[in-house]
């Protein structure tokens, strides 16, 4: 069972505590999306302010909507368009400060203002998209980018 723990110490011992957590949720569990539904909840109760976590998952064609926390979003995204697309085409976490200002944004809730997007890849393989929303702008920052990254690698070796 999972207890909902304080955070202690520095940001670095925080994100570690949370990749723990990570490893002990997704351990020996074979389904995907408990996994990913499981990661969501888990990014939402440690991430503030946040306003939407979840995953886009790659059918072969376009991104669709997976497990998240928020409220209800696009549910397709072709690649190359807006954020999510745009990462899952080039293969690279994007960050953006505001999304007012990246061309193409796709806005599903008129709250955003900042976004970071990480691919989920197994070799060459694009499994979907790790997506987070804030309403402050500028909320993401490089320490939050590594340890999303290492969040979103540690979960990719499992599905």
């Amino acid at each position: 069972m999972f207890q909902a723990l304080p955070y202690e110490g520095n940001r670095n011992d925080q994100f570690a505590a949370v990749l723990e957590q990570l490893k002990s949720l997704i351990h020996d569990e074979p389904s995907s999306i408990a996994n990913l539904a499981n990661a969501s909840a888990l990014l939402n109760s440690f991430l503030p302010d946040i306003n939407w976590v979840g995953f886009y998952l790659f059918d072969g064609i376009e991104l669709v909507l997976g497990p998240f926390q928020g409220l209800p979003a696009c549910i397709r995204i072709p690649l190359g368009k807006g954020v999510c697309g745009t990462a899952a085409a080039e293969r690279r976490t994007i960050v953006v400060d505001d999304v007012h200002e990246f061309p193409g944004h796709i806005a599903c809730d008129a709250a955003s203002n900042s976004e970071i997007v990480v691919p989920l890849v197994q070799g060459e393989r694009l499994i979907g998209v790790l997506d987070i929303d804030s309403p402050l702008k500028g909320r993401f920052d490089q320490d939050e980018r590594q340890f999303l990254e290492q969040f979103a690698g540690i979960l990719t070796a499992q599905l």
